[in-house]
């Protein structure tokens, strides 16, 4: 069955870097545009990142744009989101998926807090 493993997240201190991944399995990865999406306390999920199915194009929100990398390793299974020059309204779990999602499935997530 379909499954996403979100991992390495933290608390970090503003300014501080991160390297989320997620590794997929259930499906064909390398058929599928790929998401990083997070969901701050309290709020709804929102899109943060896309990559297209080999890589070539990506895009971001505003809020992200020039500090989040986006990228996949097909091979792998894995996608993955850099994430640098955080700031404390980056706090949020994130999660990868599917574009558009995968219909009633989420993975755990991993928890990013940036707090000093």
């Amino acid at each position: 069955q379909v499954q996403l493993v979100e991992s390495g997240g933290g608390l970090v201190q503003p300014g501080g870097s991160l390297r989320l991944s997620c590794a997929a399995s259930g499906f064909t990865f390398r058929n599928y545009v790929m998401a990083w999406y997070r969901q701050p306390p309290g709020k709804e999920r929102e899109l943060v990142a896309t990559i297209t199915t080999a890589g070539g194009t990506t895009s971001y929100a505003d809020s992200v744009k020039g500090r989040f990398t986006i990228s996949r390793d097909n091979p792998k299974n894995t996608v993955y989101l850099q994430i640098n020059s955080l700031k404390p309204d980056d706090t949020a779990v994130y999660y990868c998926n599917r574009v558009p999602p995968i219909r009633g499935y989420w993975g755990q997530g991993t928890q990013v807090t940036v707090s000093s």
